[in-house]
């Protein structure tokens, strides 16, 4: 039986302007096992990417407990979390983020900066990374020489570089044609079930959310029955 790799237990978020409390999400309950591929949909301002950000240790809950891969995380501290994440989670977002200045190479190669692995370690995994996404043959290419496509197949080469425990896409289809994120979409469904990796991912397009086994809708900041 899979283990669930991420578990939310009555989990409340909420932001203050001033004094005004203004909540994010509340009581969220939430278990995805290991190898599972789910989609998180809902209206903007539903709390998807704040959902996203708790799971990924960016944020953290007001109140209620935030289990990934084993880690009470809401517990680690700044140093141990920026570790913790480094090691455990894989992040690709809707406008890439890549390094305008670095070449696809050095893109994916910047998460390994921060592991123990000598230049030839690097090499290796950053190259398998690149033949993973179908983009060997574009490692010297700049962002501004790739296509918006290949950029955001750079975005999860470096996301997977480390080889993580659980990938998370928020929008990754979001700034892309019709055909681009269809092709995303296929990488994703590719990494989740020839290589097992659980994705977490947010989306508002119906077409990419069919790529997930299971999908749960967020309204209002509450997990809803679809």
């Amino acid at each position: 039986m899979a283990e669930a790799i991420v578990q939310l237990k009555s989990v409340f978020k909420s932001y203050y302007r001033g004094r005004l409390e203004i909540p994010v999400l509340s009581n969220i309950n939430l278990s995805i096992n290991e190898g599972q591929f789910v989609a998180l949909m809902g209206p903007s301002g539903s709390g998807k990417t704040t959902l996203l950000n708790l799971i990924a240790g960016i944020d953290r809950p007001s109140d209620g407990e935030v289990r990934v891969a084993g880690d009470d995380i809401a517990r680690l501290s700044e140093s141990e979390m920026a570790r913790w994440r480094s090691e455990n989670i894989g992040f690709i977002f809707q406008f890439y983020n890549l390094m305008p200045v670095l070449n696809a190479f050095e893109n994916v190669e910047l998460p390994l900066l921060l592991m123990k692995l000598n230049r030839a370690e690097r090499r290796r995994q950053v190259e398998t990374a690149l033949g993973i996404v179908g983009l060997a043959d574009r490692m010297d290419h700049y962002p501004n020489q790739l296509s918006g496509g290949q950029e955001q197949r750079v975005a999860i080469a470096r996301a997977v570089v480390t080889d993580p425990n659980l990938l998370l896409a928020d929008e990754p289809t979001g700034d892309l044609d019709k055909q681009s994120a269809e092709d995303i979409m296929e990488l994703l469904s590719r990494l989740n079930k020839e290589f097992g990796k659980t994705i977490v991912m947010v989306t508002h397009d119906p077409r990419a959310a069919e790529a997930a086994e299971y999908v749960q809708h967020l309204d209002k900041g509450e997990l809803v029955q679809a």
